[in-house]
């Protein structure tokens, strides 16, 4: 993105921008990786959709202080959110779900991220990108040789991780020209439906099975999203 950045003589942004970016990596990057750990640990259909609703909900509360109080659609959303997550975290033997509290901590690390773009302002969407994975590379890489898990990677995941870092930096440019060009809100709801395809993945290629329940929570923690940034 650096590269692109030059080759379009895109301007470097400001201080402040800069400051805004390198938070924003740091918080995007964290969570990105308890994200990870989270999907590695726990169920894939369950955990997404509790990092997706409370990414997608802090911003809205920010927004509630700045903007004044939300509609009733808001309210119906953040009811609905609780429940989908109370469903989702439910298991059948009383005991505690794994990867759900990562999950959620992931969520408000994503949320950070969105709202410390939001402040970068209209600063060029590559280089924002590009300085903010700087900090995002910068803490996961000091995690991974504070853990020393470098030698645990195969050929087979850093090809995939190679796949997804490239997938995760061209989103990013693409949330940070959309968060430009219109609304904070809309463009996190619809960053935030990315679950519907995790759950759709965890069931067609983990053959992933949920209770009706679950089920019933993750359908209404996804149709929370979009309630709970309605304008």
């Amino acid at each position: 993105m650096a590269g692109v950045a030059l080759a379009t003589h895109s301007p470097f942004p400001s201080r402040s921008a800069v400051a805004w970016a390198l938070m924003g990596g740091l918080s995007g990057g964290g969570a990105l990786a308890i994200f990870y750990r989270a999907l590695a640990t726990g169920r894939m259909g369950l955990t997404a959709p509790v990092a997706a609703v409370l990414g997608a909900a802090i911003p809205t509360v920010f927004g509630m202080f700045s903007e004044g109080l939300p509609q009733r659609a808001q309210i119906v959303g953040f009811a609905m959110a609780a429940t989908g997550i109370w469903l989702i975290s439910r298991t059948e033997d009383d005991s505690h779900p794994q990867g759900i509290g990562m999950a959620a901590l992931a969520g408000i690390g994503f949320a950070g991220y969105y709202l410390c773009v939001k402040q970068a302002g209209d600063a060029s969407a590559y280089w924002i990108a590009a300085v903010s994975k700087v900090a995002s590379f910068s803490l996961t890489g000091v995690i991974v040789l504070i853990g020393r898990s470098a030698r645990q990677i195969d050929a087979r995941g850093i090809a995939f991780g190679v796949l997804a870092g490239c997938l995760d930096i061209i989103g990013s440019v693409l949330f940070i020209r959309a968060i430009q060009n219109g609304r904070l809100d809309a463009a996190v709801v619809l960053s935030s439906l990315y679950p519907a395809v995790t759950v759709l993945l965890a069931r067609f290629i983990l053959n992933e099975h949920f209770t009706r329940w679950k089920a019933l929570g993750m359908f209404a923690a996804l149709l929370a999203v979009p309630m709970i940034a309605w304008r």
